[in-house]
């Protein structure tokens, strides 16, 4: 019923009755009242006339279901949109929605997490309302060794839609990370589920630090946020769709994979390459300068014996970037 009235709000341009809502909607006036109060229990501002009835005003700052369904651009992904008020982890949930009958392109955002997770196991702190995360169900057509593509791909679409809206610098921390003067601002965890030689489904989680303005003292030098970096706070709900329409054109386009065109701006927007690195390879530490992404997503590294090292995975310690 929420949803209904709406669309019927949303598509009027001036203030609307309640009588003539429910007549189009073959409900009671009362039933109209509740769905009304529970769309400004949402955060909807909407103004009520006597004899004119009623107007929606502005939107809700927090993630909506309704205001995100409204204004989305894409083909198919968030076409399917789950807005959770309080979650433990999104990638969990659309997981097992995964191996259920989860549709291709579901969106699973939450206003507030409660075990968000990043790489290597390690704990994604969230506020209620204070940023953006989401996850992603993909079921794309791929045997598993052709999905290392789709992390970096990921990142490079968050990356664009941040400089489109924001209009900052930020960079892409190889592989998955996003930031702005060297601080953490994204980070994004890709899962699987895969047969030998065909995959079941992706998981993309991305979590975009917004508004957030204090940090744990283990990550305050390490992290920042849009609201720091801009002084503004964003409209979730716009910036959100933003992000899924660019997410679905960097995605489609190359078939979930790196290609000669993306790849050439996933370079060019990479703060690792030309830094000095420490990674691991084969139980040792190697140091070198990262030299290059090639088309599997890799990181190609120049060790200090002047032999190429090539780090697919793992932890890589990057001079001056946390």
């Amino acid at each position: 019923m929420n949803e209904k009235v709406f669309k019927i709000l949303q598509s009027s341009k001036d203030y609307i009755s309640g009588q003539e809502i429910s007549k189009k909607l073959n409900v009671s006036r009362q039933a109209v009242w509740k769905a009304i109060n529970s769309l400004k229990q949402q955060g909807f501002v909407i103004d009520s006339v006597t004899n004119k009835g009623y107007k929606i005003i502005d939107y809700p700052k927090s993630l909506n279901k309704q205001v995100l369904d409204n204004i989305l651009e894409t083909e198919f992904i968030g076409k399917n949109m789950i807005v959770l008020d309080t979650i433990g982890s999104t990638n969990d949930y659309l997981k097992v929605l995964g191996h259920k009958d989860g549709k291709n392109g579901t969106v699973a955002a939450a206003r507030e997490q409660t075990a968000g997770k990043g790489r290597l196991g390690r704990k994604w702190v969230s506020e209620k309302d204070e940023n953006i995360y989401f996850s992603v169900l993909l079921r794309p057509q791929l045997s598993p060794m052709e999905v290392s593509g789709i992390t970096p791909v990921a990142g490079l679409a968050v990356c664009k839609a941040i400089r489109d809206y924001c209009n900052i610098d930020c960079k892409i921390k190889w592989p998955n990370d996003v930031i702005v003067n060297n601080k953490k601002l994204v980070g994004i965890l890709t899962e699987m589920s895969a047969e030998f030689d065909a995959v079941e489904f992706i998981v993309i989680g991305i979590g975009i630090n917004t508004d957030q303005t204090e940090f744990p003292e283990e990550v305050k030098s390490k992290a920042t946020s849009l609201y720091l970096e801009t002084g503004k706070k964003i409209d979730k709900n716009k910036f959100l769709s933003l992000v899924l329409k660019h997410l679905e054109t960097e995605l489609t386009k190359s078939n979930y994979k790196i290609n000669e065109t993306n790849l050439e701006d996933y370079k060019n927007l990479c703060a690792t390459i030309g830094r000095k690195v420490t990674c691991c390879k084969g139980g040792r530490k190697i140091k070198g300068t990262a030299i290059n992404v090639n088309t599997r997503g890799e990181l190609e590294v120049e060790s200090e014996d002047n032999s190429l090292i090539t780090v697919n995975s793992g932890e890589v310690i990057i001079q001056g970037i946390y």
